[in-house]
């Protein structure tokens, strides 16, 4: 990304939300940080919420959908090990923040919208950040990204009452993701899955409150 944060008025409350709402929290992985420190939130929020973006809570992006915690996208990014080489889905794009995120770790990042408004919106945001390594795509995400599978990385950012079977077959070895799910009405749980050797293996994670895929 070429955003310029010498012109950027919140770079010391983005610098300040990872310190406090991150860093204090046990995440450590230093791409994720630095990633979180980098991307400008702000501008991924409605304009109206722009001086809560660096707050310890979701917001609203309109459509019925939010962005999430800073906290839980630091914690999604860090559980799936992002780095250099590696490829990319989320499931979820909603304003773009958690796929420019992850953009600032790894290859490439394919994202998906179920909301067209949402997909239009995001792949627009994202090309004038000039995030050159997103795909975005509107359509159902619950069937993955069948034509660039298999992916490193699959990271969903809305809530199932069961692990999608698509994004399982497309995990790729060695492959991890995290997903919430349980009642989409209630709290879940966030699930990681790690692929070795062909077999997946499933672990259960924090409570956690997502809107529904």
């Amino acid at each position: 990304m070429l955003y310029c944060q010498k012109k950027d008025a919140y770079v010391s409350a983005r610098f300040r939300m990872v310190e406090d709402q991150i860093v204090s929290r046990g995440i450590s992985d230093a791409a994720t940080l630095r990633a979180m420190r980098t991307v400008p939130r702000h501008l991924f929020v409605l304009p109206e919420n722009e001086k809560e973006a660096y707050n310890d809570s979701p917001l609203p992006i309109g459509y019925d959908q939010t962005i999430s915690q800073p906290f839980i996208v630091a914690y999604m990014t860090e559980l799936s090990r992002p780095a250099k080489g590696k490829k990319a889905l989320e499931v979820g794009t909603g304003s773009g923040y958690q796929a420019a995120v992850l953009a600032e770790i790894v290859d490439t990042v394919y994202t998906v919208e179920i909301v067209p408004e949402l997909a239009w919106e995001a792949t627009a945001r994202l090309k004038i950040l000039e995030y050159q390594n997103i795909v975005t795509k509107y359509g159902d995400g619950y069937k993955g990204w069948p034509e660039h599978a298999p992916f490193d990385i699959i990271i969903v950012t809305a809530a199932a009452d069961h692990m999608a079977e698509p994004l399982k077959e497309q995990l790729a070895e060695d492959g991890r993701l995290v997903m919430p799910v349980g009642d989409p009405a209630k709290v879940q749980q966030l699930i990681l899955l790690t692929k070795k050797k062909g077999k997946i293996t499933e672990t259960v994670l924090e409570p956690v409150r997502f809107v529904p895929l």
